[in-house]
């Protein structure tokens, strides 16, 4: 629960002051979380901006140090100190390993975070274009910074897979593309309302930002490709414990996990099965998903897709608030918007700002579609929106004040944390009673196999395990990325281009993909552990209010405080 107003915030204070200091050296974490410091900057994505980073999170720990041996006062303290010192050992270990000089992915890469920054800035003042056209003059010598940091790595024989550096050559084209052939960056700026001048300039940015796209595709392809040659898509089991420290705030048991992820996909397989009985009798569950996909319920339009998607999420905000939850008004503004082309195929979420002049946001991307079934979107919003991300993100923001910046946006984020609650709000809004029809049901079940495929492949690839014996696809082989879709196309209802993204995904960033399952066992430990200490007492609305009142925490100390509400 909240502190007292007389508890001590020099943890929070610390905390506050070390992401004002890395909202300096990383301008794209200051557009992220709504700060107007390095509105017109990029970050230094050269070896040295790395080493600043690093340097700043040791001088803090060291801060941290001393703060802790004068006493932790009170809950949130503690929480916020255990947060901070986990988050900045996890990026320390991960430079070690060198990381930083070697992230070539589709996903999760500077080279996508820079260009989603533009996506978050704000556009309705010729101030705010002025600061976008001095940014789009930057991207440039980031790109160069970038392009140090890989030949950085090339040079200690630290290299992404081909198949990663292959999917953003691709990535790239179709920025480069865009705008009959003027890039995406043009696109971004044609519909701004400026004066000539103004308008100039921005031509000139966009023109030279999507010049520097070329370049480094250019750099990727014919200098770093070859030199990649044979660098395996499985990190191994080292980094990939580094890795998954990152993503869930807990050294993860990998081989316990990966027997339990194979147990879900097991119990899934039997619930999707019958489900796909009441989608159309004699189906099995694979039919019954290319059923859905062909002729069940569709929405027809990319704005008329936007549309229905943003009326699910105000009619989520309508049922839930004042029974399951109990919502300030600004967690009641969220919305739907086009994710913009050459983004991966998943959908996803974009946190608001801590003062929420930007809101929180879902973003679809369309891979080209015009039509668009929903027997998978319904639970897919539920996630990405109400009372998913939106919900946790959100009361974050609105309780920025009073926790900290770290335990509130990015910077400390814990994905098996958020997506562990996502999932776990797609299964809320089942168990409420809200996933009845039979095709969107399914689409829940879907959803929820997914990530359990994602615990078996993503361990699987990367530590080359055996297939377990009783799979019906490649029992007792090694897991390789082609086994790996096989497996995923047998038995997900998803399209084609989705599941080739979704392995790419996985191979990219090692142990992101398995915080889903794991995060969602974490939530629904931690809330039966509080219902058994309650008994009759317990308060769903109120426990869900308080656990999203914590801010991040990580898989060292989910459940326990979970537990406590």
């Amino acid at each position: 629960m909240p502190d007292t107003p007389a508890a001590s915030r020099r943890i929070r204070d610390l905390a506050d002051a070390h992401v004002t200091a890395q909202a300096t050296l990383d301008p794209l974490l200051a557009t992220s979380i709504g700060l107007a410091e390095g509105a017109d900057r990029l970050p230094d994505l050269s070896p040295a901006g790395g080493e600043a980073l690093d340097a700043l999170a040791l001088d803090t720990l060291t801060s941290l140090d001393a703060v802790e041996a004068a006493g932790v006062d009170g809950d949130d303290e503690r929480r916020c100190a255990r947060l901070l010192r986990e988050r900045l050992g996890a990026q320390l270990a991960s430079s070690a390993a060198g990381e930083r000089l070697r992230n070539v992915q589709t996903l999760f890469g500077p080279v996508q975070e820079v260009r989603m920054a533009f996506t978050l800035m704000p556009t309705a003042t010729e101030d705010d274009w002025q600061a976008v056209a001095r940014r789009l003059a930057a991207v440039p010598a980031a790109f160069g910074g970038y392009v140090e940091s890989l030949r950085e790595g090339a040079r200690h024989e630290l290299l992404a897979a081909p198949r990663q550096v292959d999917a953003v050559v691709a990535q790239l084209e179709t920025w480069v593309a865009a705008g009959d052939g003027r890039g995406w960056f043009a696109t971004f700026t044609d519909d701004a309302d400026v004066p000539a001048a103004l308008r100039s300039e921005l031509n000139a940015g966009a023109r030279s930002a999507a010049e520097a796209v070329a370049a480094l595709r250019n750099v990727l392809a014919r200098e770093y490709r070859p030199a990649a040659e044979g660098t395996p898509d499985a990190v191994g089991e080292e980094r990939y414990r580094i890795a998954a420290r990152r993503w869930n705030g807990a050294d993860i048991d990998a081989r316990e996990a990966y027997e339990w992820g194979w147990s879900e996909f097991l119990r899934l397989r039997g619930e999707m099965a019958a489900e796909a009985e009441r989608v159309r009798p004699g189906l099995t569950a694979s039919e019954a998903m290319a059923y859905l996909n062909t002729d069940g319920p569709a929405i027809e339009g990319v704005e008329a897709v936007r549309e229905h998607l943003q009326a699910l999420m105000d009619k989520a905000i309508t049922v839930l608030d004042g029974t399951h939850f109990d919502l300030a008004p600004p967690l009641k503004r969220v919305e739907a918007r086009i994710a913009p082309a050459g983004s991966a195929a998943a959908p996803y979420y974009t946190q608001p700002s801590l003062d929420f002049a930007r809101p929180g946001r879902t973003w679809l991307p369309t891979l080209g579609r015009t039509r668009f079934p929903m027997w998978d979107l319904v639970s897919t919003w539920y996630h990405e929106g109400v009372p998913g991300h939106h919900l946790q993100l959100a009361q974050w923001a609105h309780r920025s004040g009073e926790l900290s910046t770290l335990q509130t946006t990015e910077v400390g984020m814990v994905s098996a944390n958020v997506e562990g609650w996502a999932l776990y709000a797609e299964r809320l809004m089942d168990e409420l009673g809200y996933v009845t029809d039979p095709g969107e049901r399914l689409g829940y079940l879907d959803a929820q196999m997914m990530r359990a495929i994602r615990v078996v492949v993503d361990i699987g690839m990367h530590l080359e395990l055996a297939v377990p014996a009783d799979s019906p696809i490649g029992a007792g082989e090694t897991w390789t990325h082609d086994l790996a879709r096989a497996f995923f196309g047998a038995h997900s209802g998803r399209d084609p281009e989705f599941l080739d993204s979704e392995l790419l995904r996985y191979l990219g960033g090692p142990g992101q993909a398995i915080s889903y399952k794991l995060g969602e066992r974490a939530w629904l430990a931690g809330r039966e552990a509080a219902r058994t200490r309650q008994g009759a007492d317990f308060d769903p609305k109120r426990w869900h209010m308080a656990a999203l009142s914590q801010g991040s925490l990580g898989l060292d100390d989910l459940v326990a405080e979970l537990a406590a509400l």
